[in-house]
């Protein structure tokens, strides 16, 4: 095993923008988003938003953290755990799916085990604050842009299969396929959103969690930085991901 991780000089004053790992020889990179404010749910530009995502609501993210570049990589999760569960297996750069939430625990318990880090899924609060580009949103309805087929592998474009990752257009962050090729598992239990502000939300544990990000069979309006869906967390098919978090401690 080889772990390589780019960080901060001593006594810098700001983290660095990118870490980058690498897990017998497959490497990944981690993107800083800095703590914010935003608001959360069926925002104006998401245009007739479903009822899950109401109401919009306040959140403060009070902690910088490290959302992965692409999803986890088929290569990734081989290197990791010796094999993949895909149900249609297509190569190392493409993103696994095939994954159930209780999976995904597994994968970053090895992961950490080999990096001695601490790697989980993203909160929903979080993976949406990324999604949107953090502090630098521009407001786009899907993550990157307002048109689906520019920053996302959606139903129509396609040809019903998974891409390899990073194929399409970024975000603001630099943070890639947040609107589409396939769902990502976020940490939280599902449940309905309340309009206070929160700060830090996470949504008690449940046996349904909130999967996010929309996916290669899925139609484009599914991929909206705000959509939201949830699955049995022992749940698992061909559209199903993940994506990595890192928090700074």
């Amino acid at each position: 095993m080889t772990l390589v991780l780019v960080v901060a000089a001593a006594g810098a004053a700001q983290p660095q923008p990118t870490l980058e790992f690498e897990v017998r020889s497959v490497p990944f990179k981690m993107i800083l988003v800095e703590h914010g404010t935003f608001t959360m749910g069926g925002t104006s530009e998401q245009d007739e938003p479903w009822a899950d995502e109401q109401p919009a609501h306040q959140v403060t993210l009070t902690r910088d953290y490290y959302i992965a570049e692409t999803e986890v990589t088929e290569a990734l999760w081989t290197a990791v755990t010796g094999g993949v569960p895909c149900y249609y297996p297509s190569g190392g750069n493409y993103p696994v799916e095939g994954v159930s939430w209780d999976a995904c625990q597994d994968f970053i318990k090895k992961l950490n085990m080999l990096t001695g880090k601490k790697f989980r899924l993203p909160t929903e609060a979080e993976w949406e604050f990324a999604a949107r580009g953090g502090n630098k949103s521009q407001g786009y309805i899907y993550s990157g842009g307002n048109n689906p087929d520019e920053v996302a592998w959606h139903r129509h474009d396609s040809n019903r299969a998974k891409h390899p990752v990073a194929t399409k257009r970024p975000n603001e962050l630099g943070i890639y396929d947040m609107s589409g090729n396939v769902c990502e598992w976020c940490m939280d239990g599902y449940g309905k959103y309340t309009g206070e502000p929160q700060a830090d939300p996470v949504a008690p544990s449940s046996s349904s969690r909130v999967q996010r990000g929309g996916a290669w069979y899925h139609n484009a309006w599914n991929g909206r930085v705000s959509a939201r869906f949830n699955n049995s967390q022992d749940n698992r098919n061909g559209s199903m991901g993940l994506r990595l978090v890192l928090v700074i401690e």
